[in-house]
């Protein structure tokens, strides 16, 4: 049998680090930041797998190296500029590397809020499960990048505002209409960013610069959040297209929105054995199965000319 490589990458997973960055005012004004990342390298590799030929494996030990000193000498606020660092290094470094994938979780922590209403200079509370996540991909050869920025699991919950009527109806169907229901997700939204408005690594520093990615995260988790809260929503499908079209028009350099949420469900016990009739305040999570819905939103473009 006849076999051939398509595609291959490599590299190392889970380098972990925490940065401090100390005011230049005030030594003891601190900003952290946490992330968990992910460097994978493609390019001339295909003999190490198809020859047992190692001479061209840059190990992964030494990416693992090169994330951490790199971490150290180099910004690495915000996450997007740090992906675009590693891609800048590792494509210059190795001739033989022509393609750059990484990835970054990043935690999320908040400064302590102290009775008197003030944020405590350096001490912080951990606010996860949330996290904010960074995907950035280089390729040498062709220049092309693509940056995707992402909410993951900011559980939200309203007990009124929600609606749910009006949707098809047959022979299978045993969900009864509401004008009133608890509404709860787990939000994961990610939006994908114009990369003709930077169409180089050197235009993706200018534009970290200018706080290009520090305001679309900003802009999305706050339209996120205050969507949800204040819409009376029909459905998550309208709410989740609403929040999406109202990022598309505050943040330019974003190309596209994208949401998937889990409907977490939670029933109004029936209490009417014991003789309490229309309980309309107790519930319990039903933990599945769930609704899951998704969507990619992007900006409407006209017909050529």
């Amino acid at each position: 049998m006849s076999a051939q490589l398509i595609k291959s990458s490599y590299g190392k997973a889970n380098v972990k680090f925490l940065k401090v960055k100390k005011s230049e005012e005030n030594p003891k004004h601190h900003e952290i930041i946490e992330a968990n990342v992910q460097v994978l390298l493609r390019g001339g590799f295909d003999e190490s797998y198809t020859k047992a030929d190692n001479s061209s494996i840059v190990p992964t030990d030494t990416v693992k190296n090169t994330i951490l000193v790199e971490a150290k000498t180099t910004d690495v606020w915000p996450s997007e500029r740090f992906a675009c660092h590693l891609a800048k290094h590792f494509t210059l470094k190795y001739c033989h590397v022509v393609g750059v994938e990484v990835n970054i979780i990043e935690q999320k922590w908040g400064r302590i809020q102290m009775s008197d209403g003030t944020e405590h200079p350096h001490s912080f509370q951990h606010q996860g499960p949330e996290t904010k996540r960074v995907y950035f991909d280089y390729d040498k050869l062709t220049g092309q990048i693509k940056i995707v920025s992402s909410i993951k699991d900011l559980t939200v919950l309203k007990s009124t505002g929600s609606e749910f009527h009006g949707y098809n109806e047959c022979d299978y169907t045993t969900l009864k209409p509401t004008w009133d229901r608890i509404l709860s997700t787990d939000v994961d939204a990610q939006w994908e960013f114009d990369t003709t408005q930077m169409p180089t690594l050197h235009a993706v520093f200018r534009a970290a610069n200018r706080g290009v990615f520090d305001q679309a995260y900003d802009v999305a988790r706050r339209v996120t959040l205050e969507t949800f809260a204040t819409e009376v929503s029909a459905s998550v499908q309208a709410t989740m297209y609403n929040m999406s079209t109202q990022i598309l028009a505050e943040v330019p350099e974003i190309k596209e929105v994208s949401y998937a949420l889990p409907n977490k469900h939670f029933i109004l016990f029936n209490l009417e054995w014991k003789g309490i009739e229309n309980n309309d305040d107790l519930y319990y999570p039903a933990s599945d199965p769930n609704g899951y819905i998704k969507s990619t939103v992007g900006r409407k473009t006209g017909p050529k000319l």
